[in-house]
């Protein structure tokens, strides 16, 4: 588990209910924690993960039960149907980065280490971080600060990357810190840091975006009865996750019918969020944040 420890493991193992010969899509494979767990419940059936990181390959399971795709969880039914699936009995969603991406300083993930401004999590991707602080348009830039890391000073930092590049390309984590020294809240700079490259390394990736074609598909890929399973690690993803299972949409009040009636596609299993306890967040800080949403498909 030297690659990266899964949070809640037990927990949202068991809110995905594993028959011995179901179905089960584990979307965010890593480093294969929550499938290997997983493929321990399966006798008969199997399990499908998705990861569009190649370094989640030397993680794979050997096991004629387990079968792999390697990329992003957007295109979950194209694939699903690729391999004859139709429809699945249940399928957990592990959100985020996990801390290989962390601790590793060439991926650009963490401002705690130099590097190259990276936060590719699929490393063939054209736009990286660095392309988006030095070519994106201030007014954009104040939006993504905005937007994705809830920055009052969004604009001003804005300003003052733009006004930066004009003479010199930002290419490096330590060239990016430096200018972002003058912003930093006193005793929060850890915190106001991580918000500015979570707001960078969304962009990057579009994780909002593919997050909601993914919850979409769900729809129609679990059986009624089947489980969904969700662990978020900030507002903006835990926001999209409880109002799609609460709503069966991103956005405003459920939708009715002529008659009035409601017609959602999943309904909670845990009314009240599960999050760790203290021993794990003690073993595992990256747990203090993290959030389990269970639904199960009407």
């Amino acid at each position: 588990m030297g690659y990266h420890t899964p949070v809640l493991l037990n927990e949202s193992v068991e809110g995905l209910q594993i028959r011995p010969d179901g179905i089960y899509v584990d979307v965010t494979f890593g480093g294969g924690g929550h499938s290997g767990e997983i493929i321990k419940h399966i006798e008969t059936g199997k399990l499908v993960a998705f990861d569009q990181d190649d370094d989640a390959l030397p993680n794979l399971i050997d096991d004629k039960r387990f079968v792999f795709v390697n990329h992003n969880f957007r295109f979950l039914k194209n694939f699903l149907k690729y391999h004859k699936i139709d429809k699945v009995d249940g399928l957990i969603a592990d959100l985020g980065v996990s801390s290989h991406h962390f601790d590793k300083p060439e991926r650009g993930f963490s401002f705690r280490f130099d590097g190259k401004l990276d936060m590719r999590m699929n490393q063939s991707a054209k736009v990286s971080a660095e392309n988006i602080v030095n070519e994106y348009e201030e007014v954009d830039l104040a939006r993504i600060f905005w937007e994705y890391g809830e920055l009052k000073s969004s604009r001003k930092l804005a300003k003052a990357i733009a006004g930066q590049r004009g003479s010199k390309k930002i290419e490096t984590i330590k060239e990016f810190t430096n200018l972002l020294m003058p912003f930093l809240p006193k005793h929060a700079e850890h915190k106001f840091l991580a918000k500015v490259f979570q707001a960078l390394r969304i962009e990057v990736n579009r994780e909002m975006e593919f997050l909601k074609e993914m919850l979409l598909q769900t729809m129609d890929i679990i059986k009624p009865g089947g489980r969904l399973v969700v662990i978020t690690y900030h507002s903006l993803e835990d926001r999209i996750v409880k109002n799609f299972i609460k709503n069966g949409q991103f956005e405003g009040e459920v939708e009715k019918d002529f008659f009035g009636n409601v017609s959602v596609p999943f309904k909670a299993v845990n009314r009240k969020i599960i999050v760790p306890d203290d021993a794990e967040i003690g073993k595992n800080n990256r747990a203090r944040s993290a959030k389990l949403r269970i639904a199960e498909r009407i």
